[in-house]
């Protein structure tokens, strides 16, 4: 199968995991599977994307998409989400 591409430089595109919105390569964050546990990094093997925002990788977790496109049963450690983009914003207090 021929990667995708965008126009004279033949960027690879690749499909988020939580949105299943279509971007560079360079523009998303690859996930695998080590031992039955995502990680997020380069490596060999299957590799699954998500955009860099909290509500796709909550979004790719909790429909376990990333289980789907990594053709195996992972582990999602806890505090995944929190260590890659820091912890969520309080919501405003309300006066």
């Amino acid at each position: 199968m021929m990667p995708a591409t965008t126009g004279p430089l033949s960027m690879p595109i690749r499909t988020c995991s939580g949105c299943g919105a279509r971007r560079p390569q360079a523009e998303l964050l690859r996930f695998r599977a080590v031992d039955g546990i995502l990680v997020q990094g380069a490596g060999d093997g299957r590799g699954a994307y998500a955009c860099p925002a909290r509500g796709c990788l909550e979004r790719a977790i909790a429909r376990r998409a990333f289980a789907r496109r990594l053709r195996q049963a992972v582990e999602v450690p806890a505090g995944l989400v929190e260590a890659l983009l820091g912890p969520a914003a309080a919501p405003a207090a309300q006066p």
